[in-house]
C-alpha cells in the first residue's frame, strides 16, 4: 500500500488547489490533433469537487448557446496546464447541483467581496481602543 501511495505522490501536482467550490475559473486544457497540441480553455463555475489524492476531481460548469455544459477535470492532470480563478464566489453549500435546474440571473452565484478589517493593535483589547478613538474624535 505505501509503493501506491509513493507513486501517487511523485505524479500530483504541488499549489493545484487554488480555487474552491462556486468560483469562476478558466481551465487551460491541452487538446491533441493529430500531432498539434494547442490549449482550450474552459471558463465556468466549479459546482463540485470529489475524492481526495491523486484521483481528486472539479465539475465546471457553463451556459454556452443556452445550453448548459458540464465537465469534470482530474486536479492532477497532465493535460491540464494552468486553472486560473476569475472571482470568487459566495457559497454555503459543497456542492452547487441547484444550479442545473436555474437559469439566467437565478443561475448565477454572488462575488464574493473581501472587506479590510481595521488592525488591532498587539497590547490592550478591542474595548479599550474603541474608548481611545471615543476621546480622540470629542477632543477634535
Amino acid at each position: 500500500m505505501d509503493v501506491i501511495k509513493a507513486l501517487e505522490a511523485e505524479q500530483m501536482k504541488e499549489n493545484a488547489e487554488e480555487f474552491r467550490i462556486g468560483d469562476t475559473v478558466k481551465v487551460h486544457f491541452k487538446i491533441i490533433e493529430g500531432k498539434t497540441e494547442r490549449v482550450q480553455v474552459f471558463e465556468g463555475i466549479v459546482i463540485a469537487m470529489k475524492r481526495d489524492g491523486l484521483r481528486k476531481t472539479f465539475t465546471v460548469r457553463k451556459i454556452s448557446y443556452g445550453v448548459g455544459v458540464e465537465r469534470i477535470f482530474p486536479i492532477h492532470s497532465p493535460k491540464i496546464a494552468k486553472v486560473v480563478r476569475v472571482r470568487e464566489g459566495r457559497i454555503r453549500r459543497a456542492k452547487l447541483y441547484y444550479l442545473r435546474g436555474r437559469s439566467g440571473k437565478a443561475a448565477k452565484v454572488q462575488e464574493l467581496i473581501h472587506r479590510k478589517r481595521e488592525k488591532v493593535p498587539e497590547t490592550g483589547t478591542a474595548e479599550e481602543i474603541d474608548a481611545a478613538s471615543v476621546e480622540a474624535k470629542e477632543t477634535t
